[in-house]
């Protein structure tokens, strides 16, 4: 067996914790610090307590009143939109059809909805590319914009 390999071993280490409690264990250190233990630990108090390290809840805090101020003007600006205006690439349809839709010449919400209220569903399913599927997908984003799609109209 080698000799000097393993660390010296301190029978009494003191461990100090951050909230005050210091207690002897056996270890290769001498000093142990450390910030939580079973005195001050939630699961072993049964209180909730942060312990916060550099401001990172004040960090976190930051993070979430800016993602609120972006959100608040988002809602606001969507609120602002008429959505008569509303570009095709905005109502959540298939991407490879909107081609299709431009090529007809309907490039927003209010030229679609106009389109099928003045020549119905079938005039829709007349375009290439266009299916069941696209229609009813774009009759439902119209109707949460806040258009009325007449079903006799779409029939």
């Amino acid at each position: 067996m080698k000799e000097n390999l393993h660390p010296k071993w301190f029978a009494e280490t003191t461990v100090i914790c951050a909230c005050g409690n210091t207690w002897k264990t056996g270890a290769t250190v001498e000093l142990i610090k450390t910030d939580i233990c079973s005195a001050c630990h939630p699961f072993y108090t049964g209180e909730q307590r942060i312990v916060d390290t550099e401001g990172q809840v004040d960090r976190f805090m930051k993070r979430l009143q800016v993602r609120d101020v972006k959100r608040a003007e988002v809602q606001t600006r969507d609120a602002a939109r008429d959505p008569i205006n509303t570009p095709i690439a905005e109502l959540g349809i298939d991407r490879k059809v909107i081609p299709a839709f431009t090529d007809m010449g309907l490039n927003t919400a209010g030229e679609i909805h106009r389109f099928i209220t003045e020549r119905g569903e079938e005039a829709l399913l007349e375009i290439p590319g266009i299916g069941r599927k696209i229609v009813a997908d774009l009759k439902k984003a119209l109707r949460v914009r806040g258009f009325e799609i007449d079903k006799a109209a779409a029939e």
